[in-house]
């Protein structure tokens, strides 16, 4: 009896928003910083929530958002940010290592300065 296999799609993993916001913010940390992976999760999140709608919310062609988000791509980041928008996914920031950075010194208040 022959095996048989099929090929392993991460959309069928996507369910819900927190899923995508989730596999998107592994995809940022896993990047090796030309983008690649943040594109492949962007597309694949986009297929999993429906090209067509997310088109739409976008104001982009369906065929466009598949152009730039396919493996070939280069989306503009105004494109990738309206993606990550119509997707209800919120990017936050944070210093990627805390460790051998000098604290930031803290601005004394004027009240902190007059009773010094």
């Amino acid at each position: 009896m022959a095996e048989k296999f099929t090929r392993w799609d991460p959309v069928d993993h996507l369910k819900t928003d927190e899923d995508m916001a989730l596999y998107l913010d592994a995809c940022l940390n896993e990047d090796p910083g030309d983008g690649s992976l943040i594109r492949a999760a962007l597309n694949d999140i986009a297929r999993a929530h429906g090209m067509s709608q997310l088109a739409r919310d976008t104001g982009l062609t369906r065929e466009g958002l598949y152009k730039a988000l396919s493996g070939s791509g280069n989306p503009e980041f105004s494109t990738v940010l309206k993606v990550i928008k119509a997707l209800n996914i919120k990017l936050q920031a944070a210093p990627a290592s805390t460790t051998n950075r000098p604290k930031a010194s803290r601005r004394k208040s004027a009240r902190e300065l007059s009773t010094a």
